[in-house]
């Protein structure tokens, strides 16, 4: 309920406007990441996910900030060294990184689903920095232990990979921003999405999401529009499988539910026939656009895990997206992530399900405890979604 559109038509976020929260995660990122270069490598200790460095950007500027158009404010970077650590398991270099955040303008998305947050993604369509509220903060940290633990022993995964977690402190408002990977590229046409959570309790699209130009659909459109689910060969099939199941013992070992599956559909046949039909005058002097550079955060990266070995994967003409076909034979390319996990299995999850419980049949509602949640999601994406 933070999110907001001011009387000029800007959206604000706690009162404060997208361009003045855009500036500061651009400044207070320039200067962090720039000042952690300083610090020598080293192994990641415990109590380097606890440390919390904060750095004060006066409008006017200091020895240490260039002076700036917004109100005074107050950076804070969360776990530095771990984050640090994160972003060069992923194959990302600092100066990219800082680039890719700070040097070009950040885009925010205008459909940006229903939990009141704020998204931007970078304009090289790496990053996605999202506001997360203070449990969602918190969470993430008491996470981030158990989380290093799982990418060093396995950076294969389609769980969300976070980059960093920043706050911005202004006027007396804190507005925490987490940095993650961006799952459905802009430049790839998306002829279709879904959030898919494995239950079937109202979860369809609504008339209003329907009307959008590029709506998410959820789990009943997706067995209805698609009965014969998605194609993959052999190999494909059983390394997302195996990445599947991974991800779902971690989640369910952090007791986290409620997580969905976001697939972004490109439909190359269907794009062929779109760019005939429009004339192909038009293709040939747009430039091609560029495949994201941190291979790991695409799709079939996460499921392959080529890039840790330091192989180079072709992924010029599937741009990262995973090979499949539909019901129809159409070629397909898939993007995959997992999204959502900030919200925790507590007290008001039980309450929830309890009182949907007595009102329905317990199963199908979507808050469970997590062993159930998990079982019914990776049942659901291998036996429903994905096949063989």
């Amino acid at each position: 309920g933070h999110r907001s559109v001011d009387a000029s038509g800007e959206t604000t976020y706690k009162k404060t406007t997208s361009s003045t929260l855009k500036g500061a995660i651009q400044l207070g990122i320039g200067y962090t990441v720039g000042n952690l270069s300083s610090k020598p490598e080293r192994d990641v200790l415990m109590q380097d996910f606890y440390v919390v460095e904060s750095i004060f950007f006066p409008s006017e500027g200091s020895n240490l900030t260039p002076a700036h158009h917004y109100a005074d404010f107050r950076f804070k970077t969360y776990a530095p060294l771990a984050f640090r650590y994160f972003r060069e398991l992923f194959g990302i270099r600092p100066d990219d990184y800082l680039y890719s955040l700070c040097n070009e303008p950040l885009i925010e998305l205008s459909n940006p689903g229903a939990s009141g947050s704020l998204f931007y993604v970078t304009s090289d369509d790496e990053f996605i920095i999202k506001t997360v509220m203070h449990k969602e903060a918190e969470f993430l940290q008491k996470l981030l232990p158990g989380y290093y633990m799982n990418l060093n022993q396995n950076p294969r995964t389609l769980l969300p990979k976070f980059y960093g977690l920043y706050c911005v402190q202004s006027g007396g408002k804190n507005i925490r921003v987490v940095v993650m990977n961006n799952i459905l590229p802009r430049v790839v046409k998306m002829h279709l999405k879904f959030d898919l959570k494995g239950s079937t309790y109202k979860r369809r699209a609504s008339k209003k999401e329907k009307e959008k130009s590029s709506p998410t659909f959820k789990d009943l459109d997706f067995i209805q529009d698609m009965p014969e689910g998605l194609m993959l060969d052999a190999d494909t099939f059983s390394a997302l499988v195996k990445t599947l199941q991974r991800d779902c013992l971690v989640l369910e070992s952090f007791k986290i539910m409620d997580y969905s599956l976001l697939l972004g559909v490109h439909n190359i046949d269907q794009h062929e026939r779109e760019q005939l039909s429009e004339g192909a005058h038009s293709t040939s002097d747009e430039k091609r656009p560029v495949g994201q550079k941190a291979l790991y955060s695409t799709a079939m990266e996460s499921i392959q895990g080529g890039a840790a070995r330091g192989e180079a994967i072709d992924t010029d003409d599937t741009m990262g997206g995973i090979p499949a076909v539909n019901g129809k034979g159409e070629r397909l390319l898939l993007h995959v992530g997992i999204i959502d996990i900030l919200q925790s299995y507590r007290f008001i999850k039980k309450l929830e399900h309890t009182w949907k419980a007595l009102v329905h049949d317990g199963d199908t509602v979507s808050v469970h405890r997590p062993s159930f949640y998990a079982e019914r999601f990776f049942k659901f994406m291998t036996n429903t979604v994905f096949r063989k």
